[in-house]
């Protein structure tokens, strides 16, 4: 077993999680939350659903995991080290749900990943931190130290199943109960491609010709691809907020309306201002930055927004000129914007491009005055790099999230 992988004691857990960033953690959160009180609506009615074994353990009702003013978690879990599993109590999460970090180098992401691993056991949760990029030999202990657990492990959750190291672990698990929980929009191309039988590519990439590692990886994600679609006893369910038209032949669909976000936050204090979503399409090189800066400072002028709230992977070097330009002030959340919107305060408009939020705060802001507007990009924005699905895929998002959630649409003028 590798030195960085901690046991996680005599048994094994019922469900495996495993997540690479603080969205896909929440995510998983609200599923145990939903899959919870599902069970015991059916324990109630006297019916079963789901594959036999233990139950997830859902922690304490109203336990210590809540957020305060200061964002601070109740409960005084702090992040483990690599490979720990720390944070149950007896009789809480005991063997049914392990969340196991695969830990990227991205310092934001690893420092929202750490408070959201400490919210995870404060709610009882036991919770693995991999140090999985954490050199050239770090994967190969990662795979082996999570290999026993993954051959024992009945139900599978995962955030990503576009990440190599996700589809790596999908080829050495027997389980036969999969999750995909959201990470972001892109769960609405892993669904389309899923659903028409094809390859497992980003949205941003598509277009593209296949690198050298795509091509060494082919085998591994073709694999992948078909342990996530249902058959020969497999059971495939897709947990989203997001709106899903292609749903594949026998995989089940549930909704992810941020029950458990609700609960444990808020409800905030709205501001009279506007509040400014930032995203990262100019980093994966969709958007050409002088455009994207242009577009903010317009925004920012016609709406009165003040705070500009800054993607995780936003690079420096364009908040600070964002900053010095816009006159915004730049916050870098330390928790998903759905929580750190839920605790508040937050403006009583929010504006946001095309990207994950303008499905989820919707819902997580469900009973408060808060309207959330998406600003539809231009093409002329886009990059020569950019795919050729870029503007169809972005005007999906908008055009979706309008429709379901009843949004005001900004044009881009």
């Amino acid at each position: 077993m590798s030195p960085h992988a901690g046991s996680t004691g005599p048994q094994s857990p019922a469900t495996l999680a495993f997540v690479e960033s603080p969205v896909q953690l929440l995510n998983v959160l609200e599923w145990a939350h939903a899959h919870a009180l599902k069970a015991a609506a059916l324990r109630s009615t006297g019916e079963t659903s789901g594959p036999p074994g233990p139950e997830l353990g859902a922690g304490r009702p109203g336990g210590t995991g809540r957020f305060g003013r200061s964002g601070r978690p109740g409960g005084s879990g702090r992040p483990g080290g690599p490979g720990r599993t720390e944070g149950a109590r007896p009789g809480e999460a005991g063997t049914g749900l392990t969340l196991v970090v695969l830990s990227p180098t991205d310092p934001m992401t690893r420092g929202q990943l750490r408070r959201m691993a400490e919210l995870a056991r404060d709610e009882g949760y036991d919770v693995r931190w991999e140090e999985a990029r954490g050199g050239t030999t770090a994967p190969f202990h990662t795979v082996g130290g999570l290999a026993p657990l993954l051959r024992r492990a009945r139900r599978i959750v995962m955030g990503d199943p576009f990440s190599r190291y996700v589809q790596l672990l999908l080829t050495i698990t027997r389980a036969r109960d999969l999750v995909v929980v959201d990470d972001g929009t892109a769960t609405m191309e892993f669904v389309s491609q899923l659903a028409r039988g094809e390859r497992l590519v980003r949205w941003h990439r598509r277009g593209g010709r296949p690198g050298a590692r795509d091509l060494v990886f082919a085998p591994v994600s073709a694999r992948a691809r078909r342990r996530l679609t249902p058959g020969a006893g497999r059971r495939v369910e897709i947990f989203s907020s997001m709106p899903i038209d292609e749903t594949p032949e026998g995989v089940d669909v549930s909704a992810n309306d941020f029950a458990w976000t609700r609960a444990r936050f808020g409800p905030p204090r709205i501001t009279k201002g506007a509040d400014l979503v930032g995203t990262s399409l100019v980093e994966t090189g969709v958007v050409d930055p002088d455009r994207y800066l242009e577009a903010v400072k317009g925004l920012a002028g016609t709406y009165g927004a003040t705070r500009y709230f800054a993607h995780r992977r936003e690079s420096p070097e364009k908040l600070h000129r964002l900053a010095v330009e816009t006159g915004l002030e730049i916050v870098r959340p330390d928790l998903p914007l759905e929580l750190i919107a839920r605790r508040g305060p937050i403006g009583r408009t929010i504006l946001s491009f095309p990207s994950t939020v303008v499905h989820t705060l919707p819902l997580a802001l469900a009973g408060t005055d808060v309207k959330v507007a998406v600003f539809d990009i231009d093409p002329a924005w886009l990059t020569e790099n950019a795919s050729p699905r870029a503007q169809g895929f972005l005007s999906g998002v908008t055009d979706t999230a309008r429709d379901a959630h009843r949004l005001s649409a900004i044009t881009a003028t």
